[in-house]
């Protein structure tokens, strides 16, 4: 494949147009250092937001397989523990879970939000506070430094319980998640959450 375009295809958004731009947006703002830098080279940009994880892997493939021109990346929900986190050990656990074939794609491209999107929200208690405001309980929230090793159950219990008494009762994917990734501080989370660091390297990297 050739340089001159970045193209992701991530988990998320629900199943509507609007929900989908939403989040997308809210991506956009996360890696706006990176999108930024691509169109400086000139590169074309293009964050798909693909609804259920399964969705987001037919698009990669399929990419990959087109041989679409630049990189192409996927990023899903790891749904679950994670032993091995490099590109080898992050392409088995996805063959192992859910029976994806991604022999075809570099493993490097392959990247997982250990082990729910919600984790890297829960990494920047700040943004959180930003977008809740009165009532949001900080201290709910795990203490932990990397949250890679909380469990899914765990991150949405945490959140739940750090949002319930706030106007917004509570947290909503489709409603708030773009909000909170669009007030995240990128580097606050790689602290805390290493499979952003990777995530963000690999780009890095890509764009040159």
């Amino acid at each position: 494949m050739t340089a001159g375009a970045i193209t992701l295809y991530v988990e998320g958004g629900g199943h509507g147009r609007d929900g989908k731009a939403a989040l997308r947006q809210g991506f956009d703002i996360l890696l706006a250092k990176q999108k930024l830098r691509a169109r400086d080279r000139q590169w074309r940009w293009r964050l798909t937001m693909c609804g259920s994880r399964s969705e987001a892997y037919r698009a990669f493939t399929h990419a990959v397989k087109d041989r679409l021109a630049g990189v192409v990346g996927l990023l899903v929900d790891s749904e679950g523990p994670v032993f091995d986190a490099s590109p080898g050990g992050r392409v088995t656990h996805l063959a192992r879970r859910d029976g994806w074939n991604l022999a075809g794609a570099p493993a490097d491209s392959v990247h997982l939000m250990i082990q729910c999107m919600e984790t890297w929200l829960v990494a920047d208690a700040a943004a959180l506070a930003a977008v809740y405001g009165q009532g949001f309980q900080a201290r709910s929230l795990s203490s932990r430094r990397d949250l890679d090793g909380e469990s899914k159950a765990d991150v949405l219990a945490s959140l739940d319980r750090a949002t319930r008494r706030t106007a917004r009762a509570g947290y909503g994917k489709i409603r708030d998640a773009s909000a909170v990734l669009g007030r995240s501080s990128p580097e606050t989370i790689a602290a805390r959450c290493p499979s952003f660091a990777v995530f963000r390297s690999w780009l890095d990297e890509a764009i040159g």
